[in-house]
């Protein structure tokens, strides 16, 4: 029996290029919307759902809108009356922050930057010193604010806007993971007094909406602290929005360790780690990555909960809109407002989902 010819191996063994409906922008359609008859049906409604819906929002939002005039009454036009942006946009930003001092909001804001920068992402120039960097810009940020150093004092009862929110919602965020991977961890403790403690802080904060907390902060904590210490408005804001976060955190980070297999706590015994080297080096890794999704989810909730704030007399982004639209000036642009008011949420929002995603298909990348 005669064997094959070399040609005809070679032939053989080169492999031949994957269907061109399987690839691409075509096979990209074809597997995530046109994948079964059911998914064909509703992306063809959705998309004239879509074409019905954009050209209209473009049209109320820009084509037809307005971005000139005094008062209410100098939009002319159907669509969109975004007048008001030139004259509160400050308001809506900064609060009653004063206009001269603004400069020093806007600096910390962009410092923010590469304070966060070597903690979300790794391999960038200089990633050590911006980690020390990262841990003195709180003192940094409370200076630039507050002032103090030769800047001008000024009050917290001035802070208002989006920046305010963002301090609230920042200031939860970083304190609150920390907390609560230290309540997870007491949750589980052998100690009795340490994980009845954690499960009764966890229990009774998560048994109460954050509305009540901040009621709390603002009422009844200063009844209770000696008359001679007073903590400052936004200070027990940070405080109850913090504990309140981190309680969510502790059961969304216990989860995280109860999927860890007990193989993993087995060979952090094998090779002679003690509790603490075995949760830092092996546990508490696999446990955060595998909570990503819900931590994230619980950042972007205590963003969105820094809203309520004005219930005890905060003036967030949101207060400021309730003030405006009831302005006699501005009076029926409730729409516009909150639009408004939306869209910088959805950034701050859709920007951590996005980070979260990329971050977890970067960890399972670097698993494989």
């Amino acid at each position: 029996m005669n064997s094959p010819s070399n040609e005809a191996i070679t032939q053989y063994k080169e492999a031949r290029p994957p269907p061109i409906a399987s690839v691409g922008i075509i096979g990209w359609l074809r597997h995530n919307l046109f994948s079964s008859v059911s998914n064909t049906i509703l992306t063809l409604v959705s998309i004239y759902l879509l074409s019905i819906a954009i050209p209209a929002i473009v049209d109320w939002v820009i084509l037809s809108s307005q971005i000139s005039g005094d008062t209410r009454f100098d939009c002319k036009v159907e669509g969109a009356c975004w007048a008001w942006i030139d004259q509160r946009l400050g308001q809506f930003l900064f609060g009653f922050y004063p206009a001269s001092e603004r400069w020093r909001v806007v600096i910390a804001f962009i410092l923010l930057f590469p304070a966060l920068i070597p903690w979300l992402t790794h391999g960038i120039p200089g990633q050590r010193y911006l980690r020390w960097f990262s841990v003195a810009y709180p003192v940094i940020a409370t200076i630039l604010l507050a002032g103090g150093f030769g800047l001008q004092e000024v009050p917290t009862d001035k802070f208002g806007g989006f920046m305010l929110n963002l301090i609230v919602g920042l200031s939860g965020i970083v304190l609150s993971l920390p907390v609560g991977i230290v309540l997870a961890l007491g949750r589980q403790s052998k100690l009795p007094l340490i994980r009845w403690f954690s499960i009764g802080f966890i229990e009774a904060v998560r048994g109460v909406p954050l509305i009540t907390l901040l009621f709390v902060s603002n009422i009844l904590l200063p009844i209770f602290l000696p008359p001679d210490v007073t903590l400052d408005s936004i200070i027990r804001v940070i405080i109850m929005v913090t504990a309140f976060a981190s309680a969510y955190m502790a059961e969304v980070i216990r989860g995280g360790l109860q999927a860890i297999p007990s193989g993993q706590y087995e060979a952090a015994d094998a090779m002679g780690l003690n509790y603490w080297k075995s949760m830092r080096l092996i546990i508490l890794p696999q446990a955060l990555r595998v909570s990503i999704p819900g931590i994230v989810n619980t950042f972007i909730g205590l963003f969105k909960d820094t809203t309520l704030v004005i219930v005890i007399g905060l003036f967030d982004i949101l207060g400021i809109a309730n003030a405006m639209v009831s302005n006699p000036d501005w009076l029926g642009l409730s729409t516009e407002t909150y639009v408004f008011v939306a869209a910088f949420f959805f950034a701050v929002c859709f920007s951590m989902s996005r980070y979260s995603m990329w971050l977890e298909r970067r960890l399972a990348r670097q698993r494989h």
